[in-house]
């Protein structure tokens, strides 16, 4: 086995992981093993895993990307893999559960902001300590550039469940296509009844898979500048998970372009989380758990 002894699990509004510090980079996982630690009956259960490591460690990067994040001030880089093995480019609630963890772990400030290497670029994590209405433990991510497809270009459908909706690709360093749904262009059912084990068909087909958001607008105040949304997702890789931090940015970005507010509070079964977005980047502000370590046996 290819993974140290102790693990921790930790999780970010719901959207868990297991987690784990390998200094030398010695504990490079391999599929089988994350599927193992990953799988909710025969492992511990988690939508990913984390390692958290030096850049140069990380044997998919190239010498390019290593010099990237030492430049952009990452001594320590996300080495995140999806439950079913594979390889994530990002994964926001997994960069506010990491960063916690290193905290712990002493490889991290806890007041000072703290740079963490991704597959998409560095990111900045700012801690906020307790905050309402987002919990404890809280941590602004600076989630960086993102991109806006054509609006409404995709159609969304589920297998099994009647209707349709449309939806907008968004590039967060990792795919998404964000579905405004209990509007006239919509037909499938209420966000709460929608069955999201099934997994949604997007057309025309993205040839890199992606997740998918599915959103309902409760509320606008025009003159704050603010907005109040519920949103369910299917991740690539996961199936339905209670949270999705570049989801969540997905979902800002593309409730902007159809509003114009830039700042939202988005309510995910996990629970509720700042985004707050510019043409430059979008922001993410939401709590971080370490729930329990973990002995292998």
């Amino acid at each position: 086995m290819s993974l140290p002894k102790q693990v921790t699990k930790a999780h970010g509004t719901g959207n868990d992981f297991v987690v784990y510090l390998d200094r030398s980079g010695q504990y490079e996982p391999t599929a089988d093993e994350v599927r193992f630690l990953c799988d909710r009956h025969f492992g511990i259960g988690a939508d990913g895993l984390i390692r958290l490591t030096r850049p140069d460690f990380v044997s998919d990067l190239s010498d390019d990307q290593i010099a990237q994040m030492l430049a952009g001030g990452a001594r320590w880089f996300m080495d995140y893999r999806n439950a079913d093995g594979s390889l994530a480019e990002m994964c926001g609630n997994g960069t506010r559960a990491i960063t916690l963890f290193a905290q712990r772990e002493g490889v991290a400030d806890s007041t000072e902001p703290f740079r963490l290497g991704t597959r998409a670029g560095v990111k900045i994590l700012t801690p906020r300590g307790n905050m309402k209405p987002y919990g404890a433990d809280v941590f602004q991510v600076e989630m960086g550039a993102w991109k806006i497809g054509e609006l409404d270009a995709y159609e969304v459908t589920i297998p099994g469940t009647a209707g349709s909706a449309r939806g907008t690709f968004i590039d967060m360093g990792n795919p998404h296509v964000v579905a405004v749904i209990e509007d006239a262009f919509a037909s499938l059912p209420v966000v709460e009844d929608l069955d999201l084990v099934t997994k949604p068909v997007v057309s025309p087909e993205i040839e890199s898979d992606q997740n998918v958001e599915f959103v309902r607008v409760d509320d606008v105040d025009e003159a704050a500048g603010t907005g109040e949304a519920t949103m369910r997702v299917n991740e690539r890789g996961c199936g339905e998970t209670l949270s999705c931090g570049t989801g969540l940015c997905a979902t800002g970005i593309v409730l902007r372009a159809k509003t114009g507010i830039s700042h939202w509070d988005i309510t995910v079964r996990g629970g509720t989380l700042r985004v707050d977005v510019t043409d430059e980047d979008v922001k993410l502000t939401g709590a971080a758990t370490l729930v329990a370590d973990i002995t292998l046996l």
